[in-house]
């Protein structure tokens, strides 16, 4: 069990531990626990797939966001070889809530651009709690425009609360930002491959989201405002998460059945950091996979391909 523990994991949490108690007794004072232990393993067991199978759209948010789940700079650090990354947007500053650069994934060289949000209280104030400003959003943008200059495909890995709302960031322009990552990246002439690896908050994520491809962890979410800004615009109480979160639908099931999401990569029962290892093997797999194909497309197909995917998502009524 991770040292973290979500509410509705509580009962795991204590199998375990009495799993570990028995175990420690079977150790230190010659009492034969197997036949305990075994039944409170199997126990565990039921329990796990109890649970995970049948997690409500809050619940998977809630992994999604937790503390021990892999981060950009570990799928970075774990799929990438010969990173090197840069900084600044060249106009005000380097904006380390967003990470840029290039590498090679399985002898393919990518630009890869991620949302970092670090993992204990100093990383999460140097990376800003992975909300970028507008130079983050241009850095990464710098970054496209030499990906397309050299004929290198893109990654980015999504994994952002949103871009941060302060005023310093307004000031500079965050939407302008954003717009100019959009309109962008919809006629680049290279491979677009978009990772949701935990959430996927409005259009701080969809400015390194619009893709040829996009492939969601299985229990990330991705969605035009998070459950908690939903329920407090709503209903004006943010404690009504649960509720904007099923009516959202933000989960990658949800996603994939609106067209929206075109792969879903599965995780581990508990989520991706209860086998790392394992994600990253499959991600890098899946990357190459659509890699292989998009590569295969000319220029101007590419693109028609990619207006027409965004195109055909939603559904409208013109009668009047």
């Amino acid at each position: 069990m991770s040292l973290f523990t979500l509410e509705f994991e509580k009962p795991l949490k204590d199998l375990h531990e009495r799993i570990i108690h028995a175990r420690s007794l079977n150790n230190t004072s010659g009492i034969n626990n197997t036949d305990l232990i075994n039944s409170l393993e199997l126990q565990l067991e039921r329990e796990k797939n109890t649970i995970y199978s049948n997690l409500t759209r809050w619940q998977k948010v809630e992994i999604a966001r937790h503390p021990m789940r892999p981060h950009s700079s570990d799928f970075i650090n774990n799929i990438c070889t010969n990173w090197f990354e840069i900084h600044g947007d060249r106009k005000f500053s380097d904006d380390k809530a967003m990470i840029a650069g290039f590498g090679y994934i399985n002898n393919i060289k990518f630009a890869i651009i991620g949302q970092e949000k670090g993992r204990n209280t100093k990383e999460k104030l140097k990376h800003n709690f992975g909300m970028s400003k507008p130079e983050g959003y241009r850095k990464a943008l710098r970054v496209m425009k030499l990906a397309e200059k050299f004929n290198l495909p893109i990654l980015s890995l999504i994994d952002t609360p949103g871009a941060y709302p302060g005023i310093g960031a307004e000031e500079r322009g965050q939407s302008q930002a954003i717009a100019d990552n959009l309109f962008t990246m919809s006629t680049l002439e290279v491979p677009i491959i978009s990772v949701v690896i935990g959430e996927g908050a409005s259009g701080g994520a969809l400015a390194i989201g619009l893709a040829d491809r996009i492939i969601c962890l299985e229990y990330s979410w991705y969605s035009v405002i998070s459950p908690e800004g939903c329920a407090s615009i709503l209903f004006g109480d943010s404690s009504f998460n649960k509720d904007a979160a099923e009516m959202l639908k933000v989960n990658s099931r949800d996603l994939f059945e609106m067209n929206i999401a075109d792969k879903i990569i599965n995780e581990p029962v508990g989520g991706a950091h209860n086998d790392e290892n394992t994600v990253y093997n499959d991600v890098a797999e899946v990357i190459c996979v659509e890699h292989k194909y998009l590569s295969s497309l000319t220029k101007s197909k590419l693109v028609e391909e990619r207006i027409n995917k965004y195109n055909n998502i939603g559904v409208y009524n013109n009668e009047k």
